[in-house]
């Protein structure tokens, strides 16, 4: 893990990151430590919501909540009572009557609820059906409006690559591509900037660093985690790569587990910078990681999702499933960021 020109060790950035997490307490109430929401999931898709929306409970989060389609609900539910499952979205074959009323009732029902949410993680398991797409990105013209932070994966990033004015500018929003996908938002910005496209074509080792650089900057100072071997992350100012941990197995579904653990980290975050603690800790995590609540939120997120691959792959090793790392996330958790009571803030910077 590089902090630019930082050290390279994880006794500096976990200190900072554990002071972010808000610890367990008798005097907080259901709501405080995050309350998650997950737009995705379709007939064909419905693990992957699934994954997202548990991971962000798993990671800490108060409530969780599913927004998905009338086909992937029951299924849904089916995996998880812990999860609140809302059938609204709808696909073009089950459209019946004028679309823009159809769209206007779906934006209706999730607005009942968008102000509940500290983040909203928008993607997984999503499918690309047109009229679905075209809802969803009035949905992140409303969390935008209301200032809700957004983890963008899986089809939500098929979403904004062909349509990048939906996020550019927004500070709290978090790409999550893989090497692929980071390839085609930079080919789609290339082109948005009349330049040569063929520098994606050739996305590999020291030049991703400066090129997801370059390209957070392009897109207004967005946080991207560029998934890989190496998880690089960037705002446009900073670039931190993450190389704990990790595992060589490359089960389908742990893009998810991360994107929902990115989601609980992001309301913590939000909150730490917003509202939450002493200056003097504020200060601290930024200058052992950074200011902005996103990157902080993505490095804590890739950190724990890293560690978690890794603990499932000491016990599964080939047979990994992403249902391993939903059993041991916890364990991760509680090694990383322990659930301590609240405590003085001395005792806060002795343990530091």
């Amino acid at each position: 893990m590089k902090l630019d020109m930082a050290s390279s060790k994880l006794d500096v950035i976990l200190p900072a990151l554990r002071a972010v997490v808000p610890p367990l307490s008798a005097s907080r109430y259901k709501g405080q430590a995050g309350k998650v929401a997950v737009v995705g999931g379709c007939r064909e898709y419905t693990g992957a919501p699934y994954f997202s929306a548990i991971s962000a409970l798993k990671v800490g989060a108060d409530l969780s909540h599913v927004f998905c389609t009338q086909g992937a609900a029951t299924v849904i539910k089916s995996y998880s009572p812990e999860l609140i499952v809302h059938p609204i979205l709808e696909e073009s074959h089950d459209v019946k009557g004028e679309r823009q009323e159809v769209q206007k009732k779906v934006l209706c029902e999730i607005g009942k609820w968008l102000d509940r949410f500290d983040c909203l993680v928008i993607g997984p398991g999503l499918g690309r059906d047109p009229f679905l797409l075209d809802c969803v990105s009035e949905i992140i013209q409303e969390a935008k409006a209301k200032e809700i932070p957004l983890v963008i994966d899986g089809d939500g990033l098929f979403l904004i690559t062909n349509s990048p004015e939906l996020v550019c500018g927004y500070s709290s929003a978090i790409l999550t591509p893989n090497v692929n996908e980071h390839k085609r938002l930079v080919a789609k910005m290339a082109d948005v900037d009349g330049e040569a496209p063929a520098l994606p074509n050739d996305v590999n080792g020291e030049d991703l660093a400066s090129q997801l650089k370059e390209l957070a900057k392009k897109m207004g100072g967005i946080t991207i985690v560029q998934k890989g071997n190496v998880d690089h992350i960037s705002d446009g100012i900073s670039v931190l790569s993450s190389d704990f941990f990790g595992s060589p197995r490359r089960c389908g579904g742990q893009g998810d587990v991360l994107s929902g653990s990115i989601g609980a980290f992001m309301a913590w975050s939000r909150a730490f910078f917003m509202t939450g603690g002493n200056d003097n800790v504020k200060v601290f995590v930024e200058e052992r990681l950074s200011k902005n609540p996103a990157l902080v939120a993505a490095m804590a997120g890739s950190l724990l999702v890293r560690k978690t691959a890794s603990e499932a792959y000491l016990q599964k090793k080939r047979s990994m499933v992403t249902g391993d790392l939903i059993e041991v996330i916890g364990k991760s958790m509680e090694e990383l960021f322990p659930a301590v009571e609240e405590k003085p803030l001395i005792v806060l910077f002795e343990a530091l």
